[in-house]
């Protein structure tokens, strides 16, 4: 492997929070284990309720080129004014329950498919993989394939998978290897363990996406995940979902609870660590958002072409009120930088 630097433009406008939907990786899944697809279909259910679950399918229908074909992405791309995408699975393919057989086999095949997917636009789009969390000893390979194997630029990763939470000590190779190959962790959750509590209004999304991101940044962070890997490059969706409008509270826990001093420094220091998509939805908060972490660790997201993403993110940025310097950073000019120095194959 090699250090260089990508031939990335700071100008362009960049959008790290988009997704593609693998239809033929999920129809040799069901294939493969009918039943396990089934309990999962049952867990979907059980945490979103059935109207949500139909309301999803027929936005999922009628945004489907968009999410599965290059030209329809591209003309999108075009009329919100994006000149570059990262393009990560859709998080349904994210397969937490499947075993080590077939979570091998689907994390390689979505890692191909991504590949696949954005060589046939090489200046418009970027990759990322994925890696079977609930395998902690398969992570590692899995991000090679996608780093070394495939040219991806990082790995998207849920928030916990079974009884893997990110604090996981057996994570660690995983943290390692990522800094190490300077690679981009896309923290984006897929269901929220509240279950059931969350299965009527789209709460399961609402409510459930945002806790699901605080609880995972929080484990990252009191476990000192962030202390052993300062090079960890990792990216939470959602604008990183409660924690940084209530890190408050996390330092007070800090100061006052010998449970909650896993971490050497206060928990909101650690934001200006990590970096954070502009799925926000609010102007305020986004503000909020640059204050907290800084406006070099805000970078321009969409959730592309879901419904509950932004349909004109650049104009969101650009209404917030921030300065022009925040502004361009946050369009393009941080994610250029995190992908100048990543490591290739």
């Amino acid at each position: 492997m090699s250090l260089a630097t990508d031939g990335v433009d700071r100008n362009e406008v960049t959008d790290v929070h988009a997704h593609l939907l693998m239809p033929g990786l999920h129809a040799e899944v069901e294939r493969r284990v009918p039943d396990e697809v089934q309990a999962a279909a049952d867990l979907e259910l059980k945490r979103n309720g059935l109207a949500s679950l139909q309301a999803s399918g027929r936005m999922i229908g009628e945004r489907f080129p968009r999410l599965t074909d290059v030209r329809a992405r591209l003309e999108a791309m075009d009329a919100q004014g994006v000149d570059r995408q990262w393009v990560s699975p859709s998080p349904n393919h994210f397969y937490p329950w499947a075993n080590e057989g077939l979570a091998t086999w689907t994390t390689a095949e979505a890692n191909r498919l991504i590949a696949d997917h954005v060589a046939q636009a090489p200046d418009r789009l970027v990759g990322l993989g994925t890696a079977p969390l609930q395998h902690p000893h398969l992570v590692v390979d899995a991000l090679d394939d996608a780093v070394l194997g495939r040219g991806l630029a990082g790995v998207e990763i849920s928030s916990f998978a079974g009884d893997v939470e990110l604090s996981d000590e057996r994570l660690e190779p995983f943290w390692a290897r990522a800094a190490e190959l300077r690679a981009v962790v896309f923290l984006h959750p897929f269901g929220c363990s509240l279950d059931e509590r969350l299965d009527r209004f789209y709460l399961s999304n609402t409510v459930g996406q945002p806790t699901e991101n605080a609880v995972a940044l929080s484990h990252l962070i009191f476990a000192g995940v962030l202390d052993r890997h300062p090079g960890l490059r990792l990216i939470a969706a959602h604008g990183g979902g409660y924690l940084p409008t209530a890190i408050g509270r996390s330092d007070r826990a800090w100061t006052v609870r010998p449970e909650a001093r896993g971490c050497a420094h206060a928990p909101s220091t650690y934001l200006s660590k990590l970096w954070f998509d502009t799925v926000v939805h609010d102007e305020r908060a986004l503000r909020w958002l640059v204050e907290a972490a800084g406006p070099d660790r805000v970078l321009l997201g969409s959730d592309f072409p879901f419904d509950m993403g932004l349909d004109d993110p650049v104009g969101f940025v650009r209404g917030a009120g921030l300065s022009d310097a925040e502004t361009s950073g946050i369009l393009g000019g941080n994610a250029a930088e995190l992908l100048r120095t990543r490591v290739h194959a």
